[in-house]
């Protein structure tokens, strides 16, 4: 008799035991998950100036990432023609190499006479 009070004490035990790790688990994965995002600022609005000559074309003012901060590529004239700057790709967010990276999202610049995409990237801080 005495043996299965222990026995029924020890089982108690260990139940209680994996009842309450069980729930900790729970709360560790239940525990919010902040992804920290430097988002871009809005377009910023352009008045466009006459052209100053034939056979220029303007490329619209931008946003870019460069040295860990959004630029304003101010819009300019070019020689040549210039493309209507191509939609915004639709990107897949990987998940974060670790919680010391923000995310910055693909863009496009004009650069070497062509709109270029830059894909979106995490950046450790």
């Amino acid at each position: 008799m005495l043996a299965k009070l222990q026995s029924n004490r020890i089982l108690s035990k260990v139940l209680v035991a994996s009842v309450l790790f069980s729930l900790g688990l729970g709360l560790a994965e239940a525990q919010p998950v902040v992804i920290m995002e430097r988002p871009m600022p809005a377009v910023r609005v352009e008045v466009v100036p006459p052209p100053p000559r034939v056979g220029v074309s303007w490329v619209p003012g931008h946003w870019v990432w460069r040295g860990g901060a959004w630029f304003w590529a101010r819009g300019h004239y070019v020689e040549g023609v210039v493309p209507p700057m191509p939609v915004e790709v639709v990107e897949t967010r990987p998940v974060a190499p670790s919680p010391a990276h923000f995310w910055v999202k693909g863009h496009w610049d004009w650069e070497g006479g062509q709109w270029i995409w830059h894909p979106g990237v995490w950046i450790r801080r």
